[in-house]
């Protein structure tokens, strides 16, 4: 059995692709996953599985989802051994303490040719940021909700990303460690 994170992009947001975490849990449970644990309304499941294939078994997700709720959400499937790689790689683990203002953009992919010149004009005086591998490290102490390379940076490093803060990165990486 694998221990699987799974991501879900642009639920829940402003009444828009309403979908409860009481539902994903159904979902995930009718696909085979065993174990389901769910943390806040922004779309973070962790559960075990039989599935290797992580590309096939977000397809299914997303299929089920567009069935039963007809939107397709962008879904990206980590292994407990992406959250931990992502946390042990911080390269501002300093910014731990405030976990709101430090952000982990998980990629589908590792960028071929981010524009890092760009992303680097846009950032503010306050904001940090690093790409390691597929994770895109942003510390932004004024918030995230005005920041310019926030808004930008998925163009900008030409991958989907789905983002979370360092808070529930940390939650979900507990409860995944719970079903070890």
């Amino acid at each position: 059995m694998k221990t699987c994170i799974a991501l879900f992009r642009g639920i829940n947001v402003g009444g828009k692709n309403a979908l409860s975490m009481k539902e994903v849990a159904a979902i995930l449970e009718h696909l085979g996953a065993r174990k389901v644990m769910t943390y806040i309304q922004s779309g973070n499941a962790v559960f075990v599985c039989k599935d290797k294939d992580v590309s096939h078994l977000s397809n299914q997700i997303r299929v089920e989802t567009k069935k039963r709720r007809g939107f397709d959400p962008y879904i990206l499937l980590l292994g407990l051994e992406d959250i931990e790689r992502a946390i042990r790689q911080n390269p501002f683990p300093e910014a731990e303490t405030t976990p709101t203002a430090l952000h982990a953009g998980f990629l589908a992919a590792t960028p071929e040719r981010p524009d890092l010149k760009m992303l680097e004009s846009l950032k503010s005086r306050n904001e940090r940021f690093r790409l390691i591998d597929s994770v895109f490290y942003l510390h932004a102490p004024d918030g995230v909700g005005r920041s310019k390379l926030a808004a930008n940076a998925e163009r900008l490093l030409g991958v989907p990303m789905t983002d979370r803060n360092w808070r529930t990165v940390s939650t979900i990486w507990k409860m995944a460690q719970e079903l070890k």
